[in-house]
Parts: structure tokens; C-alpha cells; sequence
């Protein structure tokens, strides 16, 4: 059964003086290939006068490019949405018949468009000890990563982190704790050291 609900966001800044504001990229709209259906959305930005350009970044997200042509005492950007809640079996979906035991290759052409993902970005002592510990042998690639992802789900507590940017794989594993961002490029990261 789904349920139908709606969300409000509001950022806003007051200055003690009129200032110019550089020209803002906000990310705060649901990707069109979300399974979640959206069925309203708005973004509202104060002050009135300013100029909006919607894009869309490589992986089809979409962003709204602000420009503000004079100085400014509040900014506020407000966001309403209602979203369809509905329960996803996570497991439909079907794999290639040459992906379907851990270990395989990429067929060159995907191995190209896929490059930014294989790029190996960390290498240090806690990942490879880490990695150690993981089950290497030809297995069925679905069990494989559902055991990846209990592991990580055991192994590292989830938290709220504020800080901007996101934390290296030898901070998530020594602090055996990762915020959201942290937790969705681990696998990426190891990926990038078992499909080598």
C-alpha cells in the first residue's frame, strides 16, 4: 500500500547588510529516475528578483543555477514535495548472464562508460584489512553483495555528520562509524579493489 506525504525544506540566510551573492547551484529536487514517485514539486527562492536555470549534471540529477543581479539582505530557498511511499522489492532487477558470479569482467564498452566508478581512490591499511576479511571465492554476485552490505550494515554505525565533505575510507573504518555520504562510497571504493 502506498502512502503519500509531503515534505518541506527551508535554508535561509539574513545579513546585517546588503552583500552580493555569487551565483548558487541548488540540489534539491528528486532525480527523474528516482523509483519514488513525485507527484508536486516547487522551489520557491526569495528575494524575487533573480534569475533560474535549470540543468542537469552527467548522471541526469537536476540542478537549479541561481543568479542574484543585486546585492541582498535574506536569501531563503523553500522546497514542498509530495512523494509517493510504496514498499520496493530491492531484489528486481535481473543481471547479465556474464555478471552473475563475483569476479567477472566488464565487456570493454560498459568497462569505458563505467571508468569514474572503477577509479580506485583510497589504498590504505585499514581498507586492505578490511577487504581481507571478505569472502573471495566464486559465489553467485547477488550473495556477494548482500553480504558486503550486511557486513558494512554490522560493522559500521550510521550517523549524523555535519561537517561538509566526505570521510576516507581509513576514517569510516577506524571510527567504525559513517554518515550516509561515507556509507555509499564504500562499496564504490571497494569495488575498486576486488574487481582488479
Amino acid at each position: 500500500m502506498a502512502i503519500r506525504v509531503a515534505l518541506h525544506h527551508q535554508t535561509s540566510y539574513r545579513f546585517d547588510r546588503p552583500v552580493g551573492v555569487s551565483p548558487h547551484v541548488v540540489r534539491l529536487r528528486p532525480a527523474p529516475h528516482a523509483r519514488m514517485p513525485i507527484h508536486a514539486y516547487s522551489l520557491k527562492i526569495e528575494p524575487a528578483k533573480h534569475f533560474i536555470n535549470w540543468l542537469q549534471d552527467p548522471f541526469g540529477n537536476f540542478q537549479a543555477r541561481l543568479v542574484f543581479p543585486e546585492k541582498i539582505r535574506e536569501l531563503a530557498i523553500t522546497v514542498d514535495l509530495v512523494a509517493e511511499m510504496t514498499v520496493i522489492n530491492p531484489f528486481d532487477f535481473f543481471v547479465e548472464d556474464y555478471a552473475e558470479e563475483y569476479g567477472f569482467d566488464y565487456e570493454s564498452t560498459l568497462r569505458q562508460e563505467l571508468a569514474p566508478y572503477l577509479e580506485v581512490q583510497e589504498n590504505g591499511p585499514l581498507l586492505h584489512e578490511w577487504l581481507a576479511g571478505v569472502d573471495h571465492d566464486p559465489q553467485r554476485i547477488v550473495d556477494f553483495l548482500v553480504e558486503i552490505n550486511w557486513r558494512l550494515n554490522q560493522e559500521i554505525a550510521y550517523v549524523i555528520r555535519m561537517e561538509p565533505g566526505v570521510q576516507t575510507c581509513e576514517e569510516t573504518l577506524q571510527r567504525r562509524t559513517g554518515e550516509l555520504r561515507s556509507s555509499l562510497a564504500a562499496p564504490r571504493r571497494y569495488h575498486d579493489q576486488t574487481s582488479r
